[in-house]
C-alpha cells in the first residue's frame, strides 16, 4: 500500500500519532505498548522525505527518532494535551465520586445488580450534584480528611 501526504497532512499525522502514543504510553513505565511506539518510529523516519525534519531528531545512541524541541513547543500539541487533561480530570472526578455515593446509598450488591436504565436514573442526581459543585467552586470545597488511618475527600464544613 502506498499513501501520499502533503507536507501539512504529514505534519498533522505526526501530531496525531504523537498525541495517541502519549495518551497510551505516557503513564506507563514497564508496560509500554510497543506496537504504537514502533508505528510512531516508522512514521517519524519519513520526516526527512516530507520536509518536516525540524520536528524530528534522530538519536544515534538509541537508534530512535524523537520529537524535537520545535515539536514539543508546538502550541496545538500543548493545547490538546491540556484540554484532554482538563476534561478527563473533571469527568473522572465527577463520575468516581458519583459512583462512590451511589454505592454508599444503595449498597455495592444492589448497584451491581441494577439494570443499565436503573443505574443511570439513580446515579444521575449524584452526577448533577458534583457537576454543579465543581462548576461553581472548582476544587475549593474539597479537602482530604484523615479518619481511622484512611484519607477521605469531603466537602469543607461536613463532619
Amino acid at each position: 500500500m502506498k499513501i501520499d501526504f502533503t507536507k501539512d497532512q504529514y505534519e498533522d499525522l505526526v501530531k496525531l500519532v504523537y498525541l495517541g502514543v502519549w495518551i497510551i504510553n505516557s503513564h506507563r513505565t514497564d508496560d509500554i505498548v510497543e506496537k504504537y511506539e514502533e508505528l510512531e518510529q516508522y512514521l517519524l523516519s519519513f520526516s526527512g522525505d516530507s520536509g518536516t525534519e525540524r520536528f524530528v531528531e534522530f538519536d544515534a545512541e538509541h537508534d530512535s527518532f524523537f520529537p524535537s524541541g520545535a515539536f514539543e513547543e508546538d502550541e496545538d500539541i500543548e493545547r490538546y494535551r491540556e484540554e484532554y487533561d482538563e476534561y478527563t480530570f473533571w469527568d473522572e472526578l465527577i463520575y468516581r465520586l458519583a459512583r462512590r455515593d451511589l454505592i454508599r446509598t444503595y449498597g455495592e450488591a444492589a448497584v451491581f445488580t441494577m439494570t443499565a436504565d436503573e443505574l443511570i436514573d439513580k446515579e444521575q442526581p449524584f452526577i448533577e450534584k458534583y457537576e454543579d459543585e465543581f462548576e461553581k467552586n472548582g476544587i475549593d470545597n474539597l479537602e482530604v480528611k484523615e479518619k481511622a488511618g484512611f484519607m477521605f475527600f469531603e466537602k469543607k464544613g461536613n463532619a
